[in-house]
């Protein structure tokens, strides 16, 4: 190599590196990203006592990392590039076709039994029957469609154990689930459960209840024959950064009529929508289902019968809908938000049945279950 050209070179990687620095201090900051779903670093403020303990620098790291120009498409191009050279594990996420499946982890310090030990005091403490229905995800039941050598806990074997619970019902969504995984039953590009997946939950919570009789069957479930969006890229796209696949399509199959909602997202109730449309116009369509994350949400239906609480996570947000056509109220009990006792809610409120509802990479790491013991 000449002098010459190693000068060349020398001031070309300058340019660059200075021309993404200037291009980077003139755009304005971004105050989240749509691709990632999350929100983005901000400039840190400079002080003495920031600069002393370091807090400074690792905060001008991540807000250079976060606001760095076209990092979406940076990002995606990583991620191709991984790709290419035979990587298929992105942050978690295992390629598996055209279908992203993200890793469960083993859980730290014993915390899925602590979280067992949980729900039996639950049971203790109240003398309305409890049910305990944990769903597997597609990393489950779409093993074979793992990477070979890929690792992932075996969720199945848990399952399996929760069965022997003291005074517990168990709800077999595993068997319910696989006995349909060759169907669409996960989002391809989210770690949720599709309106069909959730269909199949619900019918197996319906025998576990003992109104199997009463399930709808699919073609009578059904409002809509088109999905409602055709452009859902979740949470596993938003992680991943492998951002070629086709989106998802997101199904309502729930009629609304003679159901009405109410939420209480900020302390106080309010009237709510089976689905909330609007969000069927930003990243998190999945949030349609009933508007999302919230402490508490109650589905009333003047031609159903009984009272049922369910100690959910999201995945409830899609099955609820059908249960509500068959249930007076169905109670939605969100414990991350929810900081009361589910026990004394259950008794205030004349709930006939408690179902707690998981899936079991959330339920595995989930803190918040103490509370059941309340």
């Amino acid at each position: 190599m000449t002098k010459g050209y190693a000068r060349f070179l020398t001031v070309f990687f300058c340019l660059f590196l200075g021309g993404f620095l200037v291009w980077h201090v003139l755009l304005p900051d971004r105050a989240r990203s749509e691709t990632e779903n999350r929100t983005l670093a901000q400039r840190p403020v400079l002080t003495w006592s920031a600069l002393a303990d370091g807090s400074f620098t690792r905060a001008a790291e991540d807000y250079f990392a976060d606001q760095f120009p076209l990092r979406d498409s940076w990002t995606g191009l990583k991620a191709r590039s991984e790709q290419l050279l035979g990587k298929r594990e992105f942050n978690g996420v295992y390629l598996c076709g055209d279908t992203l499946i993200a890793e469960v982890n083993p859980p730290l310090d014993g915390l899925e039994e602590k979280n067992l030990g949980h729900v039996a005091r639950l049971a203790e403490r109240t003398e309305i029957p409890v049910y305990l229905g944990l769903i597997p995800s597609a990393a489950e039941i779409w093993r074979e469609k793992l990477p070979e050598g890929a690792e992932s806990w075996d969720q199945a074997a848990f399952i399996r154990r929760t069965s022997a619970l003291e005074g517990v019902e168990p709800i077999d969504l595993l068997t319910a689930l696989r006995g349909h995984e060759e169907e669409g039953i996960f989002y391809r590009t989210d770690h949720h459960w599709t309106t069909l997946g959730a269909y199949y939950g619900y019918a197996a919570v319906m025998e576990a209840l003992g109104r199997g009789e009463e399930t709808l069957e699919p073609e009578e479930a059904k409002k809509w024959e088109l999905p409602v969006s055709n452009g859902f890229q979740g949470t596993l796209y938003s992680q991943s950064g492998i951002h070629w696949l086709e989106p998802d399509s997101i199904e309502f199959w729930v009629e609304e009529n003679g159901l009405s909602v109410t939420s209480w997202r900020d302390g106080t109730p309010k009237e709510a929508g089976v689905y909330e449309y609007d969000y069927l116009g930003e990243k998190d369509k999945y949030s349609a289902f009933l508007g999302g994350n919230q402490p508490l949400c109650v589905i009333r239906n003047g031609e159903g019968t009984g009272k049922l609480l369910l100690i959910r996570d999201s995945y409830a947000d899609s099955l609820a809908p059908f249960l509500a056509r068959h249930f007076g109220e169905v109670h939605l009990l969100d414990l991350r938000y929810y900081r009361g006792s589910a026990a004394a809610y259950a008794g205030e409120n004349g709930v006939d049945a408690v179902v707690i509802l998981q899936s079991v990479p959330n339920f595995i790491t989930d803190l918040n279950l103490a509370l059941l013991g309340q």
